[in-house]
């Protein structure tokens, strides 16, 4: 990958900042963190027309918000201590799907990473848009997560007195590892005064569930098109951070979910660069050594 774009306006001032202090520019550490982006397939309504592509479920960030305020983002967030815990969650008993080895070398990590990581992804999922990928054992997943029971165990993962770990034990539910896709690998530009270093994964949102406006950190949630979500942050519509919406051009050539869900993919790290090119800030987004 290799690609330029221009700093989003919301961003300019902090880069320009950072630019203009040199060598004494501090450079923040980065968290890890995990998004997942929730699709579902558009219906068609002409069988000789091809699939019309998937949709993609955005929320948009509450200006309160110290990162990527206003913008329009993926659900996901920062892996805590709470993912490290493991409980009865192994592969055959808990863990279904990948096992957290083929996870490592899927996302390039160590084996308590990749299970942190996964851990991460189902449990922002959840908490941020009600979506829970696991089951009754590794060949099912939950139909409806709005029953007060399930709503409860959401809140006491906001409110850290639980892991998701110890609310799957207690539910007897699977986690269905294999629902998610790695996708990408983005470390945010060191301008910036929180980063992360955020694995992106894929996931169709199972039958029976719909992702509802739950996140007290989003002001406002959207199903759209992909191709049409694009086109808007084109215009100037959505406002969106480099990493998302370079995933949202990557997935518009898709037709279908399942086309997303069986593409071959090889993650790389991507670190963009700020740079000032003629009075413009800019970022050049390629791989990473």
């Amino acid at each position: 990958m290799r690609d330029v774009q221009d700093v989003p306006p919301s961003l300019r001032e902090r880069a320009r900042d950072y630019l203009d202090a040199g060598a004494a520019a501090t450079v923040a550490p980065t968290r890890d963190a995990a998004t997942v982006v929730l699709l579902r397939d558009r219906p068609v309504t002409d069988s000789h027309e091809p699939a019309p592509g998937p949709e993609v479920y955005l929320l948009r960030r509450a200006p309160s918000m110290a990162f990527a305020a206003g913008m329009h983002v993926f659900p996901g967030g920062s892996v805590d201590l709470r993912d490290s815990e493991v409980g009865h969650l192994v592969p055959g008993r808990g863990w279904g799907g990948p096992s957290p080895v083929q996870w490592a070398r899927a996302l390039s990590c160590d084996e308590g990473l990749a299970r942190s990581l996964v851990l991460a992804a189902v449990r922002e999922t959840f908490e941020e848009s009600g979506v829970l990928l696991a089951g009754a054992d590794d060949a099912s997943v939950v139909a409806d997560t709005t029953g007060a029971d399930l709503e409860g165990d959401r809140l006491a993962l906001l409110d850290r007195s639980a892991s998701m770990a110890e609310v799957l034990q207690r539910r007897g539910l699977v986690l269905r590892s294999d629902l998610l896709r790695p996708w990408a690998h983005w470390v945010t530009p060191e301008f910036e005064p929180k980063r992360f270093d955020t694995r992106f994964f894929v996931a169709a949102v199972p039958p029976g569930q719909r992702p509802r406006d739950v996140s007290g950190e989003a002001d406002a949630t959207v199903w759209l098109p992909v191709r049409d979500a694009v086109r808007a942050h084109d215009r100037g519509e959505l406002d969106m951070l480099p990493p998302t919406i370079v995933a949202l051009r990557e997935l518009a050539v898709f037709g279908t979910v399942a086309d997303v869900l069986a593409a071959p993919r090889e993650v790389r790290r991507v670190l963009p660069r700020l740079f000032d090119d003629g009075g413009t800030l800019r970022l050049l987004i390629e791989d990473a050594t």
